[in-house]
């Protein structure tokens, strides 16, 4: 069962900065303690990932604020897909949540994260790869203070993009109320 089914989820769909990041896993041996990313801490999902890269094949995808304000985040994740079908070659592809965006061969599941190895796998690569992106981006634009939030639109978030402006690690795409007066 482990090398027929290729786990797919992503991490960073919601954020108003940084890459919505996309993994597709094929797992090669059992991992024990895999389940969805977002009710592991930090330090487990960082000590998976490493027992995932060495027990499994897989493919991660980015698409950066400028790709998803100019495609929109459904064509990102459609092509995000079909990437990982083209560099995952396998007998079924399991995406988590309840649409495929049109891309053929792809079942899907509410909440699949939390119950298939394969694509909790997958969710851990795309959180830990997107979390570390994201301390990177914090680095480099430390005003934001991305480290606090992740990239979320969160309160002190939305105040720190008023105070200095939209960068381009920013998704102008997404409109938030608080900040449709503000900016542009």
């Amino acid at each position: 069962m482990y090398n027929k089914l290729c786990g797919i989820d992503e991490a960073g769909r919601g954020p108003i900065a940084g890459d919505l990041v996309m993994a597709g896993c094929i797992l090669h041996s059992f991992i024990d303690g895999l389940r969805d990313s977002k009710k592991l801490t930090e330090k487990k999902r960082e000590l998976l990932y490493e027992e995932i890269i060495k027990n499994a094949s897989f493919h991660i995808v980015k698409f950066t604020p400028k790709e998803i304000d100019e495609n929109g985040i459904s064509v990102c994740l459609k092509k995000g897909l079909e990437e990982i079908i083209k560099n995952l070659p396998c007998e079924e592809y399991l995406f988590d949540g309840n649409t495929s965006f049109g891309v053929k061969n792809i079942k899907t599941m509410v909440k699949a994260d939390g119950v298939v190895a394969q694509v909790s796998a997958a969710s851990i690569l795309a959180k830990v790869t997107h979390d570390r992106d994201i301390l990177k981006l914090a680095k480099l634009y430390p005003h934001y203070e991305l480290d606090k939030h992740k990239g979320y639109g969160t309160a002190l978030h939305i105040e720190l993009i008023k105070k200095y402006g939209y960068s381009e690690i920013h998704r102008k795409s997404y409109k938030l109320k608080a900040l449709q007066a503000t900016l542009f």
